[in-house]
């Protein structure tokens, strides 16, 4: 029952961000609305992480499952990405290495940031 309670949270905070995103006149997909929904409720103590904890482990740990489905989708239309495979391969490439600095850069500026405040505090 404590999985059912769970899952239904993640489920309930998911269908508000589906709906903010009818509201919100932005072109930001609804699932993004429900992640920062999510961290909101978690970071202002709203939401506990342990009220989530168990089920979110669960979907982490089940998460390669999900990406069966974009690989069938892959191999149904690969006569179509053929023509454009070397652009296609490059721009993966270099927008996963750009990820990869970004976050890099924003984790180190952080934790400075947090070595700085617990010097001074």
């Amino acid at each position: 029952m404590r999985y059912m309670k769970q899952f239904g949270i993640i489920l309930g905070v998911t269908c508000i961000g589906e709906v903010l995103k009818y509201f919100i006149p932005l072109p930001v997909p609804g699932s993004i609305y429900g992640l920062v929904l999510m961290l909101v409720l978690l970071m202002t103590g709203i939401l506990k992480a342990e009220q989530v904890k168990d089920v979110g482990e669960f979907l982490i740990e089940i998460m390669p499952l999900m990406f069966i489905p974009a690989g069938v989708g892959l191999m149904t239309s690969w006569k179509l990405l053929q023509d454009f495979l070397v652009p296609l391969v490059a721009i993966t490439v270099i927008s996963t290495f750009v990820v990869m600095i970004v976050t890099g850069k924003v984790t180190d500026f952080l934790l400075e940031r947090k070595g700085d405040k617990n010097k001074n505090g």
